[in-house]
């Protein structure tokens, strides 16, 4: 999950995959140049964070929802 400190929306986003049970590993855009990249790359432009990775699947600012159904 790419992430950056102060985002409101990663922090829910946070609380309800762990609540989930959804494993992830937290990427900080803000303290990695290539990943603030790979989000632009994917948000037309943007630092969009959260975006979420699934295998070959983009999720930006997804619902937990769309993570589960992402993963079945």
């Amino acid at each position: 999950m790419y992430w950056r400190p102060g985002c409101l929306f990663c922090a829910g986003l946070f609380h309800s995959m762990d609540a989930a049970g959804i494993a992830h590993r937290r990427v900080n855009i803000w303290e990695d140049p290539d990943a603030a990249s790979f989000v632009r790359s994917v948000a037309r432009g943007n630092e969009t964070v959260p975006t979420v990775t699934i295998g070959d699947q983009v999720f930006v600012n997804p619902t937990v929802q769309q993570l589960t159904a992402g993963l079945a």
